[in-house]
């Protein structure tokens, strides 16, 4: 959907070379294997237990700014506490519901973890190239990695139904094509750990409309991880944002 816009605007489509390139291709294969395990944990747990798993990806951001050699505030590192201390008491609650439940907060949480990995990655990128050339490229790889897995594990590419069509439809224009592409588009201006700060909206968000379209709710006991979860990461964002004040 991308790649007409982008050679409608260049009349040809050229791919950058160097160090832009190769980190466009790599946030590809990080966030498709954020997908390849963040889609399927919602078939084993709750929406809002998956989406507030998912949404530690800041967290995973900070360790990993901290493996490059950024410095992390001990307001941060506490933040990180807290967060890991919410994944602990929500594997508990889902340990008590079955194993299923675990089983999908294990890939919610690996989840989190690549989409970390991603936005660091398309921070870099984003320094040498382009909005549209970053995402054409990302959104590309991401989606040659997932062809075979797709086509290797015979997961159906086609004949559903019309509804699930439309859901399709309004996941790729509102989650992809807005959503991460609103992000890579700040990626430039914004350090990646405040862009990661709009994936916590969609924790409360989620709940609710899960609630209200699939009439799941959450066991009582994962509502104080949930909100350790989002606090621990909020932590994290606030202290990442005032030691980049301060620098």
């Amino acid at each position: 959907m991308l790649a007409p816009v982008l050679l409608a605007r260049e009349r040809r489509i050229v791919l950058p070379r160097g160090r832009g390139l190769w980190l466009a291709l790599a946030a590809g294969l990080a966030l498709a294997a954020h997908f390849g395990t963040f889609i399927p944990s919602l078939s084993y747990t709750t929406v809002a237990s998956s989406a507030a798993l998912v949404c530690t990806q800041p967290i995973w951001a900070g360790v990993i700014g901290w493996f490059l050699g950024e410095r992390l505030p001990g307001r941060a590192w506490a933040g990180v506490g807290v967060c890991l201390l919410g994944v602990l008491l929500m594997t508990g609650v889902d340990i008590s519901v079955s194993g299923d439940a675990l089983l999908g907060d294990g890939l919610a949480v690996t989840g989190g973890v690549f989409g970390g990995v991603y936005i660091v990655l398309g921070g870099f990128a984003r320094r040498g190239l382009s909005t549209l050339d970053y995402t054409v490229i990302c959104y590309g790889t991401c989606a040659l990695w997932l062809l075979p897995v797709c086509v290797l594990t015979g997961t159906a590419l086609a004949g559903f139904s019309g509804e699930d069509w439309l859901r399709i439809a309004a996941i790729t224009v509102f989650g992809q094509l807005v959503g991460h592409s609103l992000f890579n588009l700040v990626l430039r201006s914004i350090s990646p750990t405040m862009v990661a700060l709009g994936g916590l909206f969609t924790v409360p968000l989620a709940a609710i409309i899960a609630a209200v379209a699939l009439g799941e709710t959450p066991p009582a006991a994962a509502i104080p991880a949930m909100a350790l979860l989002i606090a621990g990461t909020a932590l994290v964002i606030s202290a990442r944002a005032r030691a980049a004040a301060a620098s």
